[in-house]
């Protein structure tokens, strides 16, 4: 039942894509630093925001990996102290006399 929802989320979302690069049509000109190149609108709209979209992505890489290690690092000291607690659990209890 969900791989069903999500194949008509994704059906949805390129309908609607393919509804926007028809409004969009029109071609526009970009001028760079070696020459110029003539694309439509929509494929202009669509490339600057993957290219936003990867900025984005490799902004936050830092921020993810520096959480990533310290999960890391602090699931390894609590598998340290489960394993001292239960090495703690086995011992003999002392009795005092």
């Amino acid at each position: 039942m969900g791989r069903l929802i999500r194949l008509i989320l994704l059906l949805a979302l390129l309908i609607l894509a393919l509804g926007f690069a028809l409004i969009n049509a029109k071609t526009i000109q970009i001028n760079y630093y070696m020459g110029q190149i003539t694309v439509p609108l929509s494929l202009a709209l669509a490339v600057v925001l993957a290219i936003g979209a990867l900025i984005g992505i490799f902004s936050s890489l830092g921020i993810i990996m520096r959480a990533r290690r310290e999960t890391a690092k602090l699931r390894k000291t609590v598998h340290n102290s489960e394993k001292e607690v239960t090495h703690l659990r086995s011992l003999p209890a002392k009795t005092e006399r």
